[in-house]
């Protein structure tokens, strides 16, 4: 069995904190829904502004709120406006099961608004068997996803035509790398 994660809300920010509240976290429903979070979902909660990290379980908050609020003791890892990464994890019987496998990634702006819902992919390359991308949810491609470093597909694509590569063969690389 390999643990691999299955959604993840990157860069929401605390909304509140609770520390005399039963515990866990106090998350948007919507939000959850969008990224496939469930309640009472144990899930892994990284600070980015402190680096804490700590493993509580999921409830709901009020349906469009974007709230996020860290209860009981998992109050004391955080302060408002703090970036969270908040992930999801299953367990896989192999490998092989990646490829069927596609992670939500809910991105956020200051407000927690959602940003973009982006899916980890992870597919068979030529250069290895199990290589890996991240897309965009709705277009399924790289060149809508603006998580991508500095990838410039029209400068790939005319930089393979330069050494030669015929149309097809650039096509066959722009699909297999940065679209589904």
């Amino acid at each position: 069995m390999m643990k691999v994660i299955r959604a993840k809300l990157h860069g929401i920010r605390v909304t509140s904190a609770d520390l005399n509240y039963h515990g866990s976290i106090t998350l948007d429903p919507e939000h959850c829904t969008q990224a496939g979070i469930y309640p009472m979902e144990f899930v892994e909660i990284w600070n980015k502004s402190s680096g804490a990290r700590i493993s509580t379980y999921v409830i709901f908050g009020p349906p469009g709120s974007r709230c996020c609020v860290l209860n009981g003791a998992a109050a004391r890892t955080c302060q408002t406006g703090d970036e969270l990464i908040i992930a999801a994890a299953d367990y896989l019987a192999g490998p092989e099961a990646l490829y069927d496998l596609k992670p939500r990634i809910l991105t956020f702006l200051p407000d927690n608004e959602v940003d973009q819902v982006l899916l980890y992919d992870v597919f068979k390359s030529d250069q290895r068997p199990y290589d890996f991308r991240i897309v965009d949810a709705e277009s399924h491609s790289v060149e809508s996803c603006h998580t991508w470093p500095n990838v410039d597909i029209a400068a790939v694509r005319a930089d393979l035509w330069e050494k030669g590569w015929p149309e097809a063969e650039i096509d066959d690389f722009i699909r297999a790398h940065f679209t589904l």
